[in-house]
């Protein structure tokens, strides 16, 4: 039987090892948020199933309405920041805006909201703006300028 296991050089030769470096640096560099992408989702998918959760889909049905389109975008936005990060955090402060709305919705949007309803989305507000603050300040530090800086 022929032997079939070359011995291999090392790849620092290749004549293109320098353009794959700065290839996969480049295509990583924008992925120093990964982490925060599981919560945001995880956070949208929370906000949308909410009204069902802490049970105001019987007395506050604009409110259903609103949480489950702002808790879908919230995972879309997730999704976004998963699948092209260098596009996508320039949204970061979208998810800081839509904290902010999240916590004042409830007197915009609802009718007379309840303590639960309100601590809800306040919580969820405060959670959205906490990533998007945190996918704003990782993406400005990781930026192409800022790198060579550090």
């Amino acid at each position: 039987m022929a032997n079939v296991s070359h011995s291999r050089g090392d790849l620092a030769t290749h004549p293109d090892a320098p353009e794959m470096r700065a290839r996969y640096a480049r295509v990583l560099g924008g992925r120093d948020v990964a982490l925060v992408d599981g919560p945001v989702f995880l956070l949208g998918l929370y906000c949308a199933v909410s009204p069902w959760i802490v049970h105001f889909t019987a007395n506050q049905p604009s409110l259903v309405a609103h949480n489950l389109i702002i808790g879908v975008a919230i995972g879309l936005l997730a999704l976004g920041f998963t699948r092209a990060p260098e596009r996508m955090y320039g949204l970061s402060w979208a998810m800081c805006a839509v904290g902010v709305w999240m916590i004042i919705s409830p007197w915009i949007v609802g009718t007379h909201p309840d303590a639960g309803v309100i601590w809800n989305n306040a919580v969820i507000g405060g959670l959205a703006l906490a990533l998007g603050l945190v996918c704003a300040g990782t993406a400005a530090w990781s930026a192409p300028g800022t790198r060579a800086s550090r």
